[in-house]
């Protein structure tokens, strides 16, 4: 069972979160470990590199997977951006994380990108694998993924990185499904080289 961060925006898509966690189930049958903590009482006027290494040695600590539900403003909140990026970043303390991002049913997009070995069959089984198609620049996945944000696409257009995307639908009533893309998500972490490359976001938009 791993330990789990789950960022969202708080005042949009709290509902989400909690129907998570009741998928998650309940002592020994639970897929994972909550660890998410309320990383918005973190000061601005630090510099990026505290901002990061603050996030990911005392909010993020002994995570090892983000999953990052993504509504219609997601990616407009600066402390979403900070979460993103120092789940991607080796602490002090705390190793790089595994990330899986769920587009909210506010979004309107059933797309997917399968980052893991065997994800296609496992969560996609009713997709032909000619019915994929590849996508590698940033206008066709702003396109794809108009709610996703900057530093995400960032990472999915990196070939050093493994970063799913799902629907809602895919795991909300599929434990299993779930399971595994944490699973898939924690197993690939350290092999991830994440884009860091983008400053950090300094206010909502």
């Amino acid at each position: 069972m791993h330990n789990v961060f789950i960022s969202y925006h708080h005042d949009n898509d709290q509902a989400y979160k909690e129907e998570l966690l009741k998928l998650n189930g309940v002592g020994e049958n639970r897929i994972f470990i909550d660890g998410s903590v309320n990383t918005g009482d973190i000061s601005d006027d630090l510099s990026d590199k505290e901002i990061k290494e603050k996030i990911r040695d005392e909010y993020l600590r002994d995570t090892t997977v983000t999953i990052i539900l993504v509504g219609l403003e997601t990616k407009k909140r600066k402390h979403i951006d900070w979460e993103t990026h120092s789940s991607m970043f080796d602490g002090t303390v705390n190793k790089k994380s595994g990330i899986l991002v769920i587009k909210l049913p506010s979004t309107g997009c059933i797309l997917s990108t399968a980052a893991h070995t065997n994800e296609k069959t496992i969560i996609h089984p009713e997709v032909r694998p000619e019915d994929w198609i590849n996508v590698n620049t940033r206008v066709a996945y702003e396109q794809r993924y108009p709610y996703l944000s900057d530093r995400i696409i960032d990472n999915l257009l990196s070939n050093g990185t493994k970063i799913s995307v799902v629907p809602w639908c895919k795991i909300s009533n599929d434990r299993g499904k779930l399971q595994f893309l944490i699973d898939a998500a924690f197993n690939d972490r350290a092999s991830c080289n994440y884009d860091l490359s983008r400053s950090l976001k300094r206010q909502n938009s």
